[in-house]
């Protein structure tokens, strides 16, 4: 079976020609598309298991109004694909309870029922909103909550299109040149330049985190990550890097050198991405003033 989201691998948009709004003259009209699932993955051509359906808007929204087409775009998705070969990715009983735009970013709050999907479930629910928001030329972004909460367990809490990995059928889709820094036998850190592999679904900072729990290939040296280290998620926001930390394992991360080391690798490592200036670390998906005996409260650079 493949890693996660075969998904969001070529996504081909295929228009099924399906409507939801009665109109004189379909031909003259703008449509839309509207990302669903296939109901059955493993029949899904090329893997993919996104594929999206025509939509028309209903008379009464506004064309030149980009929220109103937004929130009529949303609905239209929450109520489910005409095509007998799609799936609604959204639990039952998913509701919108709001939507706003700020600048680029579309904010999207949904009901309870949708903090109960997680793993691919919840990453496929997440680009069938982004990529059917996203053809809006005034939406780069989506940001998915749930009764104005974000899930802290996501991998990312921001969404854009090109976020989505273009798969083939090999395991390992892409990879993303970086500096990871591990101890040597001093204990100092030391940078080892390499090309981090991206599997389907992956972020480039969760690629980097996993390389350094992990550990390098390189006998003399070790992962700079306790044994009782833990990231809960990181996420990218402009370029800052959002790293959430665990405050369940810190009755174990005693040694407050080794507990710096992990923070300057981290900073270090992830700061080698070229699309990231400064890791700003979380403590139970909350700003805080300290991890341990290590200050938190503003953003580190290397």
């Amino acid at each position: 079976m493949k890693r996660l989201i075969a998904a969001l691998c070529a996504l081909l948009v295929l228009l099924s020609g399906c409507t939801y709004a009665a109109v004189a003259s379909r031909q003259e009209q703008e449509s839309y598309a509207l990302y669903f699932r296939e109901r059955e993955l493993s029949a899904a051509p090329g893997g993919d298991a996104l594929r999206a359906e025509q939509a028309y808007l209903p008379d009464s929204v506004d064309r030149d109004d980009t929220l109103q087409v937004a929130q009529s775009l949303l609905e239209a998705l929450l109520d489910g694909p005409l095509d007998e070969t799609l799936r609604s990715p959204f639990p039952a009983g998913t509701a919108l309870l709001s939507l706003a735009l700020e600048g680029g970013r579309a904010v999207v709050d949904l009901s309870s029922a949708y903090g109960t999907l997680s793993g691919v479930s919840l990453t496929l629910a997440d680009y069938a909103i982004t990529l059917t928001l996203t053809q809006l030329p005034e939406i780069s972004e989506v940001r998915v909550t749930v009764r104005g909460q974000e899930l802290a367990y996501r991998a990312s809490q921001r969404f854009r299109p090109r976020d989505v990995l273009f798969t083939t059928t090999e395991d390992v889709v892409s990879t993303v040149p970086a500096t990871l820094y591990f101890q040597n036998e001093t204990g100092s850190l030391a940078p080892v330049e390499t090309e981090v592999e991206l599997y389907e679904g992956d972020t480039q900072a969760g690629a980097v985190i996993k390389a350094l729990e992990e550990g390098p290939e390189e006998k003399e040296l070790r992962s700079p990550l306790p044994d009782a280290f833990r990231v809960k998620s990181a996420w990218l926001e402009e370029n800052v890097c959002y790293v959430n930390l665990s405050s369940a394992a810190l009755p174990e991360l005693t040694d407050e050198q080794a507990l710096l080391s992990a923070v300057e690798a981290l900073v270090r490592s992830l700061c080698s991405l070229e699309s990231v200036q400064e890791v700003q670390f979380l403590v139970d998906g909350e700003f805080a003033q300290s991890y341990g005996a290590i200050s938190v409260e503003a953003p580190y650079a290397p």
